[in-house]
């Protein structure tokens, strides 16, 4: 039954990731360009949209991370408690996760503070450097997204 349930959580927690990250990769390398190509300034309007709808799907996808990440956590062998440094499965582990807070943590600023924060602002020059922030927070999303699949890979050989 354990087994059954690793799987389960492995698989889920690997769906999560494409979701997450394959949703990154969608809006930064061929939404954006080709909405900047066809729509030129009117490209911000279809990404505002495409943000709202992908967002939710981002977040359920984070919800599940957190929760089969935890349980995929406790489960494994090599876990040896919380507070434990004892081996490089633990400490690849911890680096892994302190990373994806921080992307957890862009994303809910990005959702819930920047984007009320561009819709609020009056000024042009403003809102367009709002927008270069966001796009910034993808992007270093991006990047941290990378790293964090680096590490799952690592973790999978120590």
């Amino acid at each position: 039954m354990k087994e059954l349930i690793l799987i389960t959580c492995y698989w889920i927690h690997l769906i999560a990731t494409v979701v997450w990250i394959g949703g990154i990769i969608f809006i930064l390398f061929i939404a954006m360009p080709s909405a900047k190509q066809v729509l030129g300034s009117e490209a911000g309007r279809l990404m505002g949209e495409i943000s709202k709808s992908f967002t939710p799907i981002a977040n359920y996808s984070i919800v599940a991370l957190l929760v089969t990440g935890a349980a995929l956590t406790a489960l494994n062998k090599q876990f040896s408690g919380i507070g434990n440094f004892g081996n490089n499965w633990t400490l690849v582990l911890i680096l892994k996760h302190f990373l994806v807070l921080g992307m957890v943590v862009v994303h809910f600023y990005r959702g819930l503070a920047l984007t009320h924060k561009i819709a609020k602002t009056e000024s042009s020059a403003e809102k367009i450097s709002l927008q270069k922030l966001s796009l910034n927070l993808v992007k270093l999303n991006f990047f941290l997204g990378l790293i964090v699949l680096m590490l799952s890979g690592i973790i999978s050989i120590v």
